[in-house]
């Protein structure tokens, strides 16, 4: 998860730890040589903007530029969904890349192994800036015109249909035929995360445990698996343009927290730009392509259920990354006032 894939009323201190050390340049070259055959490495630059995997932009003499992505070594603590998350990320592009989203290219996945300590991940460059570094300088028609494309963008991912529920890896397990137990295994992996960690919570984790239960009716309503990207915030949107021209939606990154479910858990994803089930621009742009479920009590208790689990996930990532000082306590801060008014809301919501 982003650090500040977060929504709130202010900007989150940088995070203090690194993500994992990138790989050098002699590896970079080894590993593409291995996908793509001899080829130059001219120039490497370690990207930033993520706290998992780490992340290269390798430009080759022949004037291609990719990315490498490189998941921390096997026994590296995680949360428990964080399991082979790059295979995740690379079926997320392929899937979406097929529902005519513009996702990076997979050019090859490999997971950890004898000769792999580390799960890697080889996609092509998407050129362009991202949403929220371009932020400061978009007028409010650019705004305006972005969220209706990324609206439109977002309702071709939800086209894609899954096998099941939940998240993909099935060695996970946290998987199930309906949402409603995908959503409380998914819920309850997150609650023993924050328990096997020390994670302390702003509430009784049973008050927590039972909110599936509580609302499985509500969770009912939800009659297939959509692709879910869940993190497209404002560092996983790609911008562009032509000169002075108007600013294009470029593409999707960082697939690699989807999973099937509620395609109104995407909103969740999106709060730093405001809340996506209130903006009208998206929402237009969503149904010029496909219809939305009515955004009606119970989508308001799912969307509140959704961003409860988001805040459970960034709170209990903060022991096994190591998050300290001002960014350790923002965190902290956010969630706890986080899931006190999601919780305040599903009970006001409740019928």
């Amino acid at each position: 998860m982003a650090a500040s894939a977060a929504p709130h009323s202010g900007a989150a201190p940088d995070p203090t730890p690194a993500p994992p050390a990138e790989a050098g340049a002699d590896d970079v070259g080894a590993r593409l040589a291995r996908v793509l055959g001899p080829v130059r490495v001219a120039r490497t630059t370690a990207l930033a903007g993520g706290l998992y995997n780490s992340t290269v932009l390798a430009e080759l003499a022949d004037g291609r530029r990719l990315v490498l992505k490189t998941a921390p070594r096997a026994g590296t603590p995680a949360l428990t969904h964080e399991r082979d998350l790059l295979a995740t990320e690379a079926l997320f592009h392929r899937l979406a890349g097929r529902a005519g989203v513009r996702v990076p290219t997979v050019l090859h996945h490999q997971p950890a192994g004898p000769d792999d300590p580390a799960e890697w991940l080889l996609l092509d460059h998407l050129d362009g800036t991202t949403w929220d570094a371009a932020r400061a300088g978009l007028t409010p028609a650019d705004g305006a015109a972005l969220r209706h494309l990324l609206g439109e963008q977002l309702a071709r991912v939800a086209s894609v249909t899954g096998p099941a529920y939940g998240y993909p890896r099935p060695e996970l397990g946290l998987r199930a035929p309906d949402w409603p137990g995908a959503f409380t295994a998914m819920l309850r992996a997150v609650l023993a995360d924050a328990e096997r960690f020390g994670v302390g919570l702003p509430v009784p984790a049973g008050r927590l445990a039972a909110l599936p239960a509580r609302f499985a009716h509500r969770l009912a309503e939800v009659e297939r698996p959509a692709l879910v990207h869940f993190d497209a915030w404002a560092g996983n949107l790609v911008l562009d343009r032509d000169g002075d021209g108007p600013w294009r939606l470029a593409g999707l990154i960082d697939g690699e927290r989807a999973f099937f479910g509620d395609p109104l858990a995407e909103f969740v994803g999106l709060d730093p730009l405001g809340r996506a089930e209130d903006d009208p621009d998206l929402l237009a742009g969503y149904r010029s392509v496909a219809p939305l479920p009515p955004l009606d009590t119970g989508a308001r208790i799912r969307l509140a259920l959704y961003r409860v689990h988001l805040g459970l996930v960034m709170r209990a990532e903060s022991v096994p990354r190591g998050y300290e000082g001002a960014f350790a306590h923002w965190l902290d801060t956010w969630s706890a006032e986080h899931l006190t008014a999601q919780l305040a809301l599903l009970d006001a919501l409740e019928e």
